[in-house]
């Protein structure tokens, strides 16, 4: 045991009673987040309706210990006020949306007819509840993950979690030939890693491929451990191009764009003047050369990572987007999707069809065989106008702007580990918010916890610490 750590134990065995409770309450609500980001990664990526209940419930009992924690040990101020108030908007009118309304009688029956807002008011409660959950979680990171070191160990479970995803992804597909690869819903063929839908699994490698990527391109880790960040990047990298998502794999690219671009306002800030792209990305010409250069190496490595069946699925995309309908897709390509989501929120524009209500609402305007009909808008943007209709997506931009203005006062901080970290979560939400131009796997809890936790590290705001300033990621000093 360091002396440092001795001094630590010393000083608490020194506390109250009361406030040592509190101290080893602080540390395993800390601990327990650390768990649930583990634990929700498994089941599928937490994605049927029970598991979801249970992520519920264990985030609901980890507040209800956390306002014990803040009995004991005094409330601080608690950051995250401002990024939750408009979720908590957005929740209040998911319920509003569930509200019966005044309606004809059933024939025959005295009780009047249901009808609200949303066509499904069940499921529009439930993902309320999810978005509570959620809510609290971002609560209790900024509240727990509230030092350097805690940051470094939540960073890594993300990473560490990552990691392991794509190791098991990558033994799925190379060893599995029956139904059943610990999880007994797995199908040969079908999925990618834990999770059912390949794209699915590209959300976390993308989420956590540009965190990675961010602290090794900002200066968040010392040159010196760099490498072993792009050893852990490596299986991710493959993974995701394996997982043959398309999304994924323009996500990615895009990510590399997006982190080289990133550079010209780094460039404004002399806490980051030492990183690794800001020396090599002096001027413009410099930096479109890099793009260039970016791409090129990573569309090569993914055609040879990912052969002719990756080529053959790009090739399909135009399939997707045609406007000439494909028999054989039973109507559910994108572009009939979202051919029927936009008379959908035509038909609903206001107040929506409700908060996970897309499902059956969309049937209505589904003009295909019927033999599939979507459950999904196949684009997160769409979906939340189909759903909430412009009060809803008034709300997400509304989320959007408070987000963006909180991540801008935070990167104006002098501290260069701080900084770092905010623009490496940047780059990690940006493949998400990327994908899910396609894609709908922010609906999964594993992912959407993942997100929440990047979101919560990007708008944290640290007070300048001197002590701290110049201590990267591992530990040491720069």
């Amino acid at each position: 045991m360091s002396q440092s750590a001795v001094a630590d134990f010393v000083a608490v065995e020194e506390l109250p009673a009361r406030l040592r409770l509190g101290v080893l309450l602080n540390g395993a609500l800390f601990g327990s987040l650390m768990l649930l980001i583990c634990v929700t990664a498994i089941p599928y990526g937490t994605s049927h309706p029970w598991w979801k209940a249970l992520f519920i419930c264990f985030v609901l009992l980890a507040t209800i210990v956390a306002v014990i924690e803040v009995m004991l040990n005094g409330a601080r101020r608690i950051e995250g006020g401002r990024l939750i108030l408009p979720i908590a908007v957005l929740i209040l009118f998911a319920f509003l949306q569930t509200m019966s309304l005044p309606g004809s009688a059933i024939a025959g029956l005295s009780l009047p007819a249901w009808n609200a807002i949303s066509a499904d008011p069940h499921q529009t409660r439930f993902v309320a509840l999810q978005l509570i959950a959620l809510s609290l979680v971002i609560l209790l990171v900024f509240r727990y993950a509230n030092t350097e070191s805690r940051v470094r160990v939540l960073i890594h479970v993300i990473l560490g979690v990552a990691v392991l995803s794509a190791i098991y992804g990558i033994l799925r597909q190379t060893v599995q030939r029956d139904t059943g690869f610990v999880l007994p819903m797995l199908r040969p063929g079908s999925g990618y890693g834990q999770f059912i839908n390949k794209n699915h699994f590209a959300y976390l490698m993308e989420m956590a491929f540009g965190l990675g990527l961010g602290l090794i391109a900002f200066g968040g880790v010392k040159r010196q451990h760099a490498m072993v960040y792009v050893a852990l990047l490596l299986p991710i990298w493959t993974a995701l191009v394996l997982s043959n998502s398309r999304g994924g794999i323009l996500a990615m690219i895009a990510q590399l764009v997006i982190a080289v671009l990133m550079i010209s306002y780094f460039n404004r800030s002399s806490t980051l003047d030492d990183s690794l792209l800001s020396r090599a990305t002096r001027s413009i010409p410099m930096r479109i050369g890099l793009v260039l250069a970016l791409v090129v190496a990573l569309g090569v490595g993914v055609i040879w990572v990912g052969g002719d069946r990756l080529l053959s699925n790009f090739e399909a995309a135009g399939g997707e987007f045609s406007i000439e309908p494909v028999a054989s897709s039973g109507g559910v390509t994108r572009n009939d999707i979202w051919r029927a989501t936009l008379r959908t929120i035509a038909d609903h524009p206001v107040f929506g069809v409700g908060l996970g209500g897309y499902w059956i609402a969309v049937t209505e305007h589904h003009h295909a065989s019927g033999t599939m009909t979507p459950q999904e808008a196949h684009n997160d943007y769409l979906e939340l106008l189909a759903s909430g209709g412009l009060i809803g997506f008034a709300i997400g931009l509304w989320f959007a702007v408070v987000a963006f203005k909180l991540i801008r006062n935070n990167v104006r901080t002098g501290n260069r580990a701080r900084n770092a970290v905010c623009f490496a979560a940047v780059l990690g939400l940006s493949g998400a918010l990327m994908h899910s131009f396609f894609d709908f796997g922010l609906h999964l809890i594993a992912n959407s916890l993942v997100f929440a936790v990047l979101l919560t590290l990007a708008t944290m705001s640290v007070q300048r610490n001197a002590k701290h300033e110049n201590v990267d990621l591992n530990g040491g000093s720069k």
